[in-house]
């Protein structure tokens, strides 16, 4: 066996090899799966994984951006007229949100924490200065006491219209951006305060909550299932709420919103419980999106979250009482905020009835400002991209005995609304993109495999072809006419081609011509 003969055997069965191995690692996927348990075991809540630290002090800043809706004719509302609101803002706050105490339960399987929020004014993110700047809008104190006095007898709100009257109390309320914000004495509450002390004599729409949180979690660490990861146990020792109509409103679903199981799929739901909104949300798939780099699925709260029972049975339990139900796009959340008649949406109603977005002139909903988003990356679940955009609304509508409310009709009046937003930063997304470069090659090696084989399989059949060619021999014609020298000798060739007298050529040692 020649050396070129050797060479060709050798480069066919290493090809064989390669295509095989590879078609087999493909077919059973077996890097993939390798590589898809490494990150179930990785991205768990415990001190041993690589995600535990950054759960617990989260590295992307978050920002609060607050907007208010300043009212500018309330003297032609109050006279039956329309609204007109003039949007101002944002007022920028990097907020804060370490956990703490955070302690681990019933093996690791769970883990207890706080989640105390912290905020910090930023001047440079925001337009205006709250200290400075005033905002005219609804006295909420006002009309969650007129709200309250409702069901009472039209003698005693008549005399508490009357008390409110002589301490200037009106159903609008002139204050600075801070006051609304973080709160003020209030002469309407003080008053209370006096005759019933739990009832606090400040007001103010983000008071008590700098440096507080929103109550005690337990999660699921993910070390039983890696589908449990971040996944809400009990909030406040409550594995489902009270407050709604029917069970399945009242159920805690999903996590906190800061972290998702990995390996997510385009076709699933995730669920998010937002205690500020009092339930749990879910989030549809929406489109692929690219982060830093980074690509990333688009989840967004679908249309039907916020729908009429009319349109989505499954609503009908946020309607409390039963049956007093409201529109599509809004929902009232007075069970959880002391019977106040607050109504939360997404701003400027995006998603909402028309009625209620026409029924004040300066709202103008649109997706690109107003929805709410997260942009997940599938392979690990992490957040690249958050963008938590809500608004606080009011109910305002006629009460018997309060003269200033004789020309109101029901309206659900926009407030304010806050846009949280976080993206990741350089370091964690350089670190998510070599993460995820080394998931990619690891995958995708049975590839590499299979790429290998027919480039060796392309040279093999480049080798057979030019070892084919060498073995066919040229055609030879006998010499008409032979002469030999010393050193050579000549012939002429005998062809059906050989022209007469053709002049003599140099031919092989077996003396015969090729022509």
């Amino acid at each position: 066996m020649t050396r070129r003969s050797c060479v060709i055997y050798a480069t066919g069965i290493v090809c064989a090899h390669l295509l095989i191995v590879g078609i087999a690692l493909v077919v059973a996927q077996v890097f993939q799966t390798m590589i898809h348990n490494r990150l179930k075991k990785e991205l768990t809540l415990t001190e041993a994984s690589r995600v535990f630290e950054s759960w617990k002090n989260p590295p992307p800043p978050v920002y609060m951006e607050y907007y208010f809706f300043n009212v500018t004719n309330p003297e032609v509302f109050l006279a039956g007229g329309k609204a007109v609101v003039t949007q101002i803002g944002p007022y920028t706050y990097r907020e804060y949100r370490p956990r703490e105490n955070v302690t681990f339960l019933e093996n690791g399987t769970k883990v207890y924490a706080l989640n105390p929020k912290s905020f910090v004014f930023v001047p440079e993110k925001s337009r205006g200065n709250p200290e400075v700047d005033i905002l005219r809008t609804v006295n909420i104190p006002a009309v969650a006491v007129m709200s309250e006095l409702n069901s009472y007898s039209f003698l005693l709100r008549t005399f508490v219209s009357i008390y409110m009257k002589s301490i200037g109390v009106e159903i609008f309320m002139t204050r600075t951006v801070h006051e609304v914000l973080w709160g003020f004495k209030d002469p309407l509450l003080t008053k209370i305060h006096s005759v019933r002390p739990e009832v606090d004599e400040m007001f103010g729409l983000m008071w008590k909550k700098n440096g507080t949180h929103e109550g005690e979690f337990v999660f699921l660490t993910g070390e039983r299932d890696y589908m449990e990861y971040g996944r809400i146990d009990t909030w406040n020792g409550l594995t489902e709420m009270s407050w709604w109509s029917s069970n399945q409103s009242n159920m805690i679903n999903g996590t906190d919103g800061s972290v998702f199981h990995p390996l997510l799929s385009r076709k699933e739901l995730l669920y998010i419980f937002a205690a500020d909104l009092c339930r749990s949300i879910h989030l549809g798939y929406v489109e692929d999106v690219d982060v830093k780099g980074i690509p990333a699925y688009r989840f967004a709260p679908p249309h039907d979250v916020l729908q009429s029972p009319e349109e989505n049975p499954t609503n009908a339990g946020f309607c409390v009482p039963a049956g007093d139900c409201l529109g599509t796009g809004v929902l009232k959340v007075s069970v959880c905020r002391e019977g106040a008649p607050i109504v939360v949406s997404f701003p400027h109603f995006y998603q909402a009835d028309d009625k209620y977005i026409n029924a004040v002139d300066g709202l103008h909903p649109n997706k690109e400002e107003h929805e709410t988003y997260l942009d997940l990356n599938p392979t690990t679940g992490v957040p690249i991209r958050a963008c938590k955009r809500a608004q606080l609304n009011i109910i305002l509508n006629r009460v018997p005995g309060f003269p200033e409310t004789k020309h109101l009709n029901e309206i659900i009046f926009p407030i304010m609304f806050v846009n949280e937003t976080a993206t990741i930063d350089d370091d964690s997304a350089a670190q998510m993109r070599t993460l995820l470069l080394i998931v990619t090659l690891v995958s995708n090696f049975p590839l590499l495999i299979v790429g290998m084989g027919a480039i060796l399989l392309i040279v093999l059949v480049v080798l057979v072809c030019r070892s084919r060619q060498k073995k066919v021999r040229p055609v030879l014609y006998p010499c008409a006419y032979y002469q030999e020298t010393p050193n050579c000798f000549f012939c002429i060739h005998l062809t059906p081609f050989a022209r007469p007298h053709s002049p003599p050529i140099s031919c092989d040692s077996d003396r015969w011509g090729l022509y």
